[in-house]
């Protein structure tokens, strides 16, 4: 499974988790913490003048990890005085972090998704950034678009290792036949071509070719596939730190989704498999939202990806992957500190984007005579590295997981017939209930 999708089924147990959670005693959570304590590896200080640190990361696939783990091996043998452990932690994660806060016997380093940030800072489990990146010359190497996804609250609590975003995967001989030799560029010109895309062959009123995949469900998936639209129309789901889901621009985007569906131009995907690409490689539909860790890139079947087209200005949705800083001592902490100037490294992300197809969140790294070969002839990759200017990051801020729950809820009700006032209305009233006792 890629990294991405994994980070959907993350939140999606998350969800499923919360309601729980909050019945357990501390008692409870105590009691289970104490059954993952034997399994923290590494967090016990060894005595032997050597700062130890142990990194929880969940990098799939494998051969990512491989290339993850060399990396750590070059920092330790360049820091005798630190060395870094790194462990990977199977999915689900979120659990396992939570306990581990809870019950003081963090790891030093974390590996995952800024999205939990606003839950991390509620628990007290991260040391802010901000004092060390300040003062450090790589905070300006940092990509600027990057940013509102390490920020909360005036502090900063994460960097990016890597990042990503989404695009439209496209079957170029399908376009051919069907007459098409300018890709679309508006939302106008996208709906225009999802309808000569869409193919009734025998005329039973049923298509044999759709023209575009749209994801049916209440997941991740779907709330992360809808955010380019979204931005697109210049729309929010967070204004100061609350839910807001009934601007313009969000109901904008939703209605646009609708219309692709009215025009009969769309297929849904089977609920939750929203991410599967087996529509895609049969011929099934034309195009797919998704990102360069989809499996299509590896098929043999003919396929370019096309930047997501405009709605009142060009957008998309970071797909990011961050460190974070525990709140342990101050020596292990600064010890963090120096893993993760190894990180925002020129070699670090240069090495790290070649090998695994992510792209570099720092400017010197995409600017340096390697990464400008390799993405140069990597067309399709090259697509989502330009879109990364104009590229957006999901909500950070504590209770994420339940707006996005609420609104995964509107999109599929919006998707089935409802209206998008009227579902994204109801979504806002029942956050509103809940959301100051979050």
């Amino acid at each position: 499974m890629n990294i991405s999708f994994l980070a959907f089924k993350i939140r999606d147990f998350w969800c499923s988790l919360r309601n729980f959670a909050r019945q357990l005693s501390l008692l409870g959570i105590t009691l289970i913490c104490l059954i993952f304590l034997s399994s923290c590896q590494g967090i016990i200080p060894k005595e032997d003048g050597v700062i130890h640190l142990t990194l929880w990361q969940a990098i799939n696939p494998p051969a990512n990890r491989d290339i993850f783990q060399k990396l750590v091996d070059k920092f330790n043998q360049t820091h005798p005085d630190i060395q870094v452990e790194s462990i990977f932690e199977s999915e689900p994660q979120l659990p396992k972090i939570l306990t581990s806060v809870v019950a003081n016997v963090p790891p030093d380093l974390l590996s995952f998704h800024p999205e939990y940030t606003g839950q991390f800072v509620e628990l007290g489990a991260l040391r802010p950034l901000e004092d060390w990146l300040n003062k450090s010359p790589l905070k300006s190497d940092i990509r600027p678009n990057l940013l509102p996804e390490m920020q909360l609250d005036g502090h900063i609590w994460s960097v990016p290792m890597h990042t990503s975003n989404i695009g439209i995967f496209y079957r170029p001989k399908l376009f051919e036949a069907a007459g098409i030799t300018e890709l679309p560029k508006t939302w106008d010109e996208l709906r225009q071509v999802a309808k000569k895309l869409t193919i009734d062959r025998n005329g039973d009123g049923r298509p044999e070719q759709y023209g575009m995949l749209l994801p049916l469900g209440k997941g991740g998936w779907t709330v992360f596939s809808w955010f380019p639209f979204l931005f697109g129309a210049e729309g929010e789901v967070v204004t100061n730190n609350r839910p807001n889901l009934t601007n313009s621009g969000a109901i904008a985007a939703l209605k646009f989704w609708q219309d692709l569906i009215k025009d009969g131009s769309v297929m849904l995907s089977a609920p939750e498999r929203g991410y599967e690409e087996e529509a895609f490689l049969t011929g099934r539909v034309a195009m797919q939202i998704t990102g360069p860790w989809t499996l299509i890139m590896k098929s043999e079947v003919d396929h370019q990806v096309l930047p997501i087209p405009a709605g009142i200005r060009p957008a998309t949705v970071t797909g990011t992957g961050n460190f974070f800083v525990m709140k342990t001592t101050p020596a292990r902490e600064q010890a963090a500190f120096k893993f993760l100037e190894y990180v925002l490294s020129e070699e670090f992300q240069t090495e790290w984007s070649i090998g695994t197809g992510f792209l570099p969140v720092t400017l010197t790294s995409a600017q340096s005579k390697a990464y400008q070969q390799f993405i140069n002839e990597k067309p399709v990759l090259k697509v989502f590295f330009d879109q990364l200017p104009v590229a957006r990051s999901q909500p950070i801020i504590a209770g994420y997981s339940r707006l996005s729950d609420s609104l995964g809820r509107a999109i599929e009700a919006t998707v089935l017939g409802e209206s998008a006032e009227k579902a994204l209305k109801k979504a806002q009233e029942r956050l509103d209930l809940i959301w100051d006792d979050k």
